[in-house]
């Protein structure tokens, strides 16, 4: 059970970061995309574990 609320919190994080860098990508780019990035690689280190 906890497994599954960890790889559902995981995927959800790297979907939200996807959403961050193509919200951002439209008019900014610099540190709000590196955030994005950031996200996406928490996501992806939290569903490996």
């Amino acid at each position: 059970m906890l497994g599954l609320l960890k790889k559902t919190l995981a995927v959800c994080l790297i979907g939200f970061g996807l959403g961050i860098l193509l919200v951002i990508l439209l008019p900014f780019t610099g540190w709000l995309f590196l955030i994005g990035i950031a996200i996406i690689a928490i996501g992806l280190i939290w569903l490996s574990c």
